[in-house]
């Protein structure tokens, strides 16, 4: 087996089901983590006491409450969305309704503890609780609490993420304008983090950065994909690659072809996870060293490969959830020699108080499976040499070994504020690393046909014994930069491709797993498609039109989709090398009677926030209650909108329609949020095409007790369907039926905010 593809297997294998977060990352996860309740397993593994005792990773006197901690489960914890403009009205919807009803509540006898926010999140947008999903089931004040979770989640407006995985991209310091590439994402709390910072300022729809988010795992990438749908951004984009070889990608600059280099990285590695022991049971009984002497090599690749793509002066964390120094500062420590001063490790330690946290450790020692320590690498017998590599000590010289301030490094204890264990380093780069300043070698075609970019040649999980000095003396096997570029351009000459499809990488080039995804194929400036949308919808004339695509090259165009212009250029660019799962927001659906009406396309929900600044016409005003009533009523007459909506409504024809909410400031007991939803104006009607956690989301957020809502009002707020029983949204009247359903189980390709894959 090549080393790549047991680099592969080791990322798709070894990453514990609790290296991530919360209650996204499927079934095992989520009930450990909000649970609390496990099978009885005997918490005890004297060989990992034995290890850390002899690292003295802990504080003296404090290892019982460190032990202690790790027994305990894993506190409950939740973040809200910061980017959207409701996030306040969420937080003040917790804080006053569903926090003040777990005041003075007793569950068995036993008092229910009132949600905390964290210290170091800012804004308290991240709240803690020791509530298991057992407790929260006993009781109907904890069930709504419960229900209002799982909905808010599913609309995007809520993350269950634990406390630990929200450090790495606060640490990152991103903003706007800034390229970032998130290199082993799945499955995805942290991504959204960095695309919530992206749309920090909720008035630009199109910021200027983006968030490339890889993983090696295919399956694991639809997941990514699920996450980030949930936020609706034209900036992201999922691929599917090893992280450690990941392809150096170019873009277009004034005609130019450029290499992309990203101003933030997040190198979150797979990792052995021992600091996930509250959640991840089985960590207990399957903890060994050997995890970690196995996993060392690859973290060490993809940190490399990370640095070799960050731009001068930008900054990559690196963070796993492991307590052991050989993931952790051994893997620092050899990359910053290997630099050459090119990285330097950022002191952070100003930057999230109230975090506690202990310093990097300077000195650790390796221990095998077997218990035998080694101090340094002349002591490793020949025999061990493939499993122990020299990497994985610490420098022997005392001034270089000071000069790295292993000591800026964090490592956050899980007793020190009941959370899980975990390590973050963030890394500053001052220049090019050593092996980029080369000159590119000339070589035959039969070096040149290799990957772009091969791995480090200091591979320290490389088959023999060879002193690593002599492996890091020798020049790189990869490709310099200009002919990266002119490689490119050869391949985009050579008439073979159409311009705009861009689609997966041909065969011959890069071996597939998983789905053959469908081509990105961005409609053409003299598309006949467009007018009638530009006309209907009386588009402004700075829309960019350009950045729209489909996922098809033959036959009727049935979802279009919007991309930022940055990852277009991207996407244009990099087609032959990259494996794009998706990228783009819906926005426009075709309706299945399009002909009939002036405009073949109808608004996309999920779109509507980003495309809402360009629209000129067809837009309704309407008011709280108005709203109300959309949201709650399957198809309601003009009649029953107040009118001045009914006004508004009379003269448009028939078809899609906006309806927006404005905030009345002089009533600050109301919403105080501004709310943009896709209608379609009817013969005598107005209906609502709106996914149903997000229409939930809406009427909590206006007081209107959804759950009970429905039970007492059900005949009254379904007054125009045959059915009372399931939700307004399931049903459409005989006017709308010819439409795609909006129900929350369409299939995909409908509006639902959770619909899979664009088709």
């Amino acid at each position: 087996m090549g080393r790549r593809a047991r680099g592969r297997r080791l990322q798709q294998r070894q990453r514990p089901d609790g290296a991530e977060d919360g209650a996204q990352g499927g079934g095992k996860r989520s009930e450990a983590g909000w649970e609390g309740g496990y099978p009885e397993i005997v918490k005890e593994n004297k060989l990992f006491e034995h290890y850390y005792q002899e690292l003295k990773i802990v504080p003296e006197g404090e290892w019982d409450q460190f032990m202690g901690a790790l027994r305990e489960p894993l506190p409950a914890t939740l973040r809200i969305t910061g980017y959207k403009s409701h996030a306040k009205e969420i937080l003040h919807c917790l804080k006053n309704k569903y926090f003040k009803e777990l005041e003075d509540l007793e569950v068995d006898g036993q008092k229910v503890e009132v949600p905390q926010p964290l210290s170091w999140y800012p804004e308290e947008l991240a709240w803690h609780t020791n509530l298991s999903r057992k407790i929260l089931r006993k009781s109907p004040q904890l069930e709504k609490f419960h229900q209002f979770l799982v909905s808010e989640t599913e609309s995007g407006n809520i993350s269950r993420q634990e406390a630990v995985s929200m450090i790495p991209p606060l640490l990152l310091n991103a903003h706007p304008h800034h390229k970032i590439l998130d290199m082993c994402a799945a499955p995805g709390s942290k991504t959204a983090q960095l695309i919530e910072m992206l749309h920090a300022d909720m008035n630009v729809p199109f910021p200027e950065g983006f968030v490339i988010a890889n993983d090696v795992d295919n399956k694991r990438c639809y997941l990514l994909v699920h996450q980030a749908k949930r936020l609706s951004s034209p900036c992201i984009m999922v691929v599917n690659h090893d992280a450690s070889s990941i392809p150096r990608l170019t873009i277009d600059v004034n005609g130019r072809k450029e290499v992309l280099f990203y101003d933030r990285i997040l190198c979150d590695v797979p990792c052995s996870g021992d600091g996930t022991m509250r959640k991840n049971i089985d960590v207990w009984k399957k903890w060994t060293t050997l995890n970690s002497l196995q996993l060392h090599g690859l973290q060490l690749r993809i940190a490399t490969r990370g640095a070799e793509q960050l731009v001068e002066g930008g900054r990559m964390v690196y963070s796993t959830c492991s307590l052991n120094p050989i993931e952790d500062e051994a893997v620092i420590a050899s990359l910053l020699e290997k630099s050459e001063g090119a990285l330097e490790l950022a002191d952070v330690s100003s930057e999230l108080p109230g975090l506690k946290w202990m310093p990097g450790l300077t000195q650790w020692k390796v221990m095998t499976k077997d218990g035998q320590w080694f101090a340094e690498w002349d002591d490793v017998p020949h025999n061990r040499h493939t499993q122990i590599r020299p990497t994985m000590f610490p420098p022997k010289d005392p001034e270089k070994l000071q000069a790295m301030h292993l000591e800026r490094c964090l490592r956050i204890l899980p007793h020190h504020q009941n959370t899980g264990g975990f390590f973050v380093a963030v890394l500053v780069k001052k220049c090019s690393m050593p092996w980029n300043k080369r000159p590119p070698k000339l070589q035959g075609n039969s070096v040149q046909s290799r990957q772009p970019m091969q791995a480090n040649p200091a591979d320290p999980t490389a088959g023999g014994a060879a002193d690593p000095s002599e492996l890091e003396s020798k020049p790189v096997a990869g490709i310099g930069d200009t002919e990266i570029i002119e490689r490119t351009e050869n391949v985009e000459n050579n008439g073979n491709r159409k311009d705009g499809v861009c689609g997966p990488p041909p065969s011959k080039k890069m071996k597939l797993f998983g789905f053959k995804e469908d081509p990105f194929v961005f409609i053409p400036e003299d598309d006949p498609l467009f007018p009638p949308i530009q006309k209907f919808y009386a588009l402004d004339p700075s829309f960019p039109k350009m950045n729209l695509l489909t996922r098809t090259t033959e036959g009727k165009k049935r979802q279009l989709y919007m991309v930022s212009k940055e990852l277009r250029n991207v996407l244009l660019n990099n087609s032959e090398r990259m494996k794009v799962i998706n990228t783009g927001i819906k926005v426009w659906c075709r309706n299945n009677s399009g002909e009939e009406f002036d405009c073949a396309f109808r608004l996309a929900q999920e779109g509507i926030y980003t495309l809402y600044p360009f629209i000129n016409s067809r837009i309704i005003t309407v008011s709280m209650e108005d709203v109300k009533i959309l949201l709650t009523q399957e198809n309601p007459f003009f009649r029953k909108l107040s009118s001045e909506t009914y006004s508004q409504a009379k003269d448009l024809a028939k078809g899609s329609v906006v309806l927006k909410y404005e905030p009345d400031p002089t009533k600050p007991d109301t919403l105080q949020c501004p709310i943009v939803l896709c209608g379609w104006r009817g013969k005598a009607s107005i209906r609502t095409f709106v996914p149903k956690n997000e229409r939930l989301h809406y009427l909590r957020m206006m007081g209107l007790e959804v759950l009970t809502e429905k039970k007492k009002e059900g005949a009254v707020l379904t007054e125009e369907s045959t059915a009372s029983s399931g939700p307004p949204e399931d049903e459409m009247s005989a006017e709308q039926r010819a439409e795609p359903a909006a129900s929350p189980d369409a299939a995909p390709g409908s509006d639902p905010a959770g619909a899979a894959l664009p088709q």
